[in-house]
């Protein structure tokens, strides 16, 4: 299965929460995102790490270290015009994730609400948590 990961379910995979149990499932043949959503990984993973009293350094190694393929706005460019129309009127920052979700017809893994009623799935981390038998 591969799936278009938003950036709070990597936050809390960086962070050792459920979400680390998803990207490390079998199951999950690709777990995929844009430069858009990744960029915003990188810059609040330090913010993140200040409030938990981690070390920033390590929080972004974590960040490099987890295994989400980026994938260039050229392959989902095409589908971005669709994306805003759905989804620039909630959050504009969800565009690009939606639009590659769209392009490669894979559902969307975030525990933001903003992508319930698009036409792709949603799973939240439980939700996906339950879909991949990992919780009852």
């Amino acid at each position: 299965m591969k799936i278009a990961a938003d950036a709070n379910v990597l936050l809390s995979a960086i962070l050792g929460g459920r979400a680390r149990l998803v990207l490390e499932h079998p199951q999950i043949e690709a777990a995929l995102t844009t430069d858009h959503t990744f960029s915003g990984v990188e810059e609040y993973a330090p913010i993140l790490a200040v409030k938990k009293r981690l070390s920033p350094d390590r929080l972004l190694l974590a960040v490099a270290a987890l295994g989400v393929t980026i994938v260039d706005r050229g392959q989902y460019a095409k589908s971005m015009a669709q994306a805003a129309r759905l989804i620039s009127h909630r959050d504009p920052e969800d565009i690009e994730l939606l639009a590659l979700a769209l392009h490669l017809r894979i559902p969307i893994w975030s525990n933001d609400k903003d992508f319930d009623n698009l036409p792709v799935p949603r799973f939240s981390t439980e939700g996906m948590l339950r879909h991949l038998r990992i919780i009852g």
